[in-house]
């Protein structure tokens, strides 16, 4: 029998456009559940959600046929849309644009997953803009400041 047979894992990271804090925890957990059913629907397997008021961050398991971009464009597309219907954010959410993608051996699914799923922990130490940052550098990633999200003190 032939078969691709893969493992990838990534993590994804976007954040609310203007880094507005629109995410309640009244309606976050609601947000999540769409977002997983998106993942699953597309055939991918949602393996943590989790995030603050202004930033999500998605780790997952995917089949090589998968396209990132056009995951991530449905997911945002499709969440802006049920956040909109629901009424859950104030006029003029949406996601910014870009996104950060980090890929993970099966070894780290653990330590990736406790950490995605501690965000609210986390950030009580660590400014979002610091843990991006870090996540470029650590996966050796090029980049210029200006071409960032939009940071607001």
């Amino acid at each position: 029998m032939a078969g691709t047979f893969s493992q990838i894992y990534i993590q994804v990271v976007f954040a609310v456009k203007g880094r507005k804090s629109f995410i309640h925890p009244q309606w976050e957990e609601e947000l999540y559940k769409y977002i997983s059913g998106i993942v699953n629907n597309k055939e991918q397997k949602m393996l943590a959600i989790n995030g603050m008021p202004d930033h999500i961050h998605i780790f997952i398991g995917m089949r090589p046929s998968c396209c990132l971009s056009d995951l991530v464009r449905e997911i945002k597309k499709s969440s802006n849309e049920f956040i909109k219907e629901r009424k859950f954010a104030s006029a003029g959410f949406e996601w910014q644009g870009d996104y950060g993608a980090f890929s993970y051996s099966h070894s780290a699914l653990d330590n990736v997953i406790k950490y995605v799923m501690n965000q609210k922990e986390h950030h009580k130490k660590r400014a979002f803009k610091d843990e991006y940052e870090e996540l470029l550098r650590r996966f050796d990633i090029p980049f210029k400041e200006e071409y960032l999200f939009e940071w607001y003190h």
